[in-house]
């Protein structure tokens, strides 16, 4: 299995990550204080778009440095790829 070599890719899904993790904690506290439950339903939702979101970066990641590793390091070749990509983590976005 490949793991994330890119410090920045790797550094941009943790911070995600991260903020994913305030919110849930921010959901904890809105139970705690017996807020209403639209309003942590709500916030649930974004957590769970968070989360989509991140994995759908990961994944788009992942197929940007094994496409660059099976293409090589051509800046053509890679310059044309940027796009594609950008087009596949907007459609794996919409999936759900």
């Amino acid at each position: 299995m490949a793991v994330l070599t890119d410090e920045k890719n790797r550094t941009d899904l943790l911070n995600r990550l991260k903020r994913a993790e305030g919110q849930l904690r921010g959901i904890q506290r809105m139970i705690e204080e017996g807020q209403p439950c639209l309003d942590i339903a709500s916030q649930m939702a974004a957590v769970r778009k968070a989360l989509d979101s991140t994995y759908v970066r990961m994944t788009v990641c992942f197929m940007q440095q094994e496409l660059g590793a099976r293409l090589g390091e051509d800046a053509v070749m890679q310059a044309q790829l940027a796009p594609m990509l950008e087009d596949v983590q907007t459609l794996l976005g919409k999936v759900r």
